[in-house]
């Protein structure tokens, strides 16, 4: 039996703010189904977390955490969800604020946090085989790991999904936030700053990322966010694991949110569409293909190459629709191009979980021409919902969209390679000359239809890395 410790600031279906959470969430309960691994999470007790959460955890413990010059008191809450020991960090100064990140002293509060998991592993009855750590609030935890050595032979992997967002504090905060001799400060400080996600890259033992395309680029300066040189350093320590999706939780056939639920009949995603078209007072367009961008309206979802190209397309027998929010310059955009083409567009600028799902069900195409993607699951839950996705070759879109080939019949979307506002153009109404074209547009969604991403294939590959850093029979 090996024992594997998570360690993140966010977990569904307690916190989420993103694919992390999601991640934390399903993948412990993927291996579960591996009898030799027990896997247990520790996060952040944030006073967003729900009440009906909170009620029914259990009182552990309480210690101090020193924190360079001062101490700050913990309690620790337990709870058993679904078979998963989950285990919460409580403390009122650091977690005790409205949304979890965003904050002038989120490295402070991270560094706690890390501190705070290290001084806890004294205060259950679970001894770790492996601290598995996910991005850069939890990077320190490696790096104390490997430094305090809590737990005599007690191995690390230090999960990046997102390199961009690094941890980053200034130097002279290492005194304030560590007790630690400053031989120490070299395996944490990078460009003259301290970086909790770079500690990770150093201490840990294995790294993964959550795509094999991706765990290539953050080799090259275009993706690695200045750690390039660090990723090049441990390359025979990198490997790419392909996330998963939930498919309990994102299945047609029992999504309570839908207007009509469905294993594969195209059908019955009309009577979605449908729907969807009268709660949003579109034009009632069974047959007309509609299109999806469901997202956060950042920079990194391709969105100045749709800006472009976008009022163009729409001058096709195509309906648009819109759904996130982000910075202000594409929730105008979106918003102004609605008003002036509402038989076209609709701009939905709110995040809402159900009306995600019922876009995903009624339309026929998702579209997600990122910039970058180190995994991506939004194109997993379109397949998932038998929606073409439309994407950019890059991370994990290119490991899990294979454009279609008329030739063979293969193919499971449409992609395009450069950051390339026309080529978006192009592919965009390539496929809507294949969603024309009968003969061609059935064979894609046969396609679609086979295409399956459970955690299944990425619990076994986890389980693998596990023995290769603790070698006994886990995964059989």
């Amino acid at each position: 039996m090996e024992n594997v410790l998570f360690v993140a600031s966010e977990c569904a279906p307690f916190i989420k703010t993103g694919g992390l959470a999601d991640v934390v969430g399903s993948l412990p309960q993927a291996l579960k189904q591996n009898e030799q691994i027990e896997t247990r999470v520790i996060l952040p007790l944030y006073d967003e977390i729900a009440e009906v959460w909170k009620s029914k955890m259990e009182y552990l413990t309480s210690f101090d955490v020193k924190l360079g010059w001062r101490n700050q008191e913990v309690s620790m809450y337990t709870l058993n969800h679904d078979q998963i020991i989950y285990y919460f960090i409580a403390n009122d100064y650091y977690f005790t604020r409205k949304g979890i990140y965003g904050y002038y002293d989120d490295g402070e509060r991270f560094v706690f946090f890390s501190q705070a998991v290290i001084e806890a592993l004294a205060h259950f009855d679970f001894k770790p085989d492996i601290l598995h750590a996910h991005d850069w609030q939890a990077g320190m935890a490696v790096a104390l790991a490997n430094i305090i050595k809590p737990i005599d032979g007690m191995k690390t992997i230090f999960t990046i999904h997102n390199i961009k967002y690094q941890g980053m504090m200034p130097l002279d905060t290492f005194s304030d936030f560590f007790n630690l001799d400053r031989e120490h400060i070299g395996g944490m400080e990078w460009n003259g700053m301290l970086n909790c996600l770079k500690s990770a890259l150093f201490h840990a033992d294995k790294i993964t990322t959550v795509s094999p395309t991706y765990a290539e680029e953050i080799k090259h300066s275009y993706y690695g966010e200045g750690l390039d040189p660090m990723l090049i350093e441990r390359s025979q320590d990198l490997v790419g694991i392909l996330n998963g999706i939930d498919t309990r939780e994102y299945n047609p056939l029992t999504d309570r949110h839908l207007s009509v639920n469905y294993r594969s009949a195209r059908a019955k995603k009309i009577e979605n569409r449908i729907a969807l078209q009268e709660k949003l007072s579109l034009p009632i367009e069974g047959n007309m293909p509609l299109y999806i961008i469901v997202t956060r309206l950042v920079e990194q979802k391709g969105l100045h190459l749709v800006q472009t190209i976008l009022e163009e397309f729409i001058q096709e027998d195509v309906q648009f629709i819109i759904l996130g929010t982000g910075e202000p310059e594409f929730e105008h955009y979106f918003s102004d191009l609605a008003n002036r083409y509402p038989k076209k567009v609709a701009s939905l600028i709110t995040f809402d979980e159900g009306l995600a799902r019922q876009l995903y069900a009624s339309a026929d195409f998702f579209v997600m021409p990122s910039k970058f993607e180190p995994c991506g699951l939004a194109q997993l839950i379109a397949l998932q919902y038998k929606t073409v996705p439309i994407v950019r070759e890059t991370g994990g879109l290119k490991d899990t969209v294979i454009p279609y080939n008329e030739l063979t019949g293969e193919g499971n979307g449409f992609s395009f390679a450069n950051y390339n506002a026309h080529e978006l153009l192009r592919v965009l109404r390539y496929s809507l000359a294949i969603y024309h074209y009968q003969t061609e547009w059935q064979q894609l969604l046969r396609n679609v239809n086979k295409s399956q991403f459970s955690w299944k294939d990425s619990a076994r590959e986890y389980s693998n890395l596990y023995e290769q850093l603790v070698p006994t029979p886990i995964y059989r």
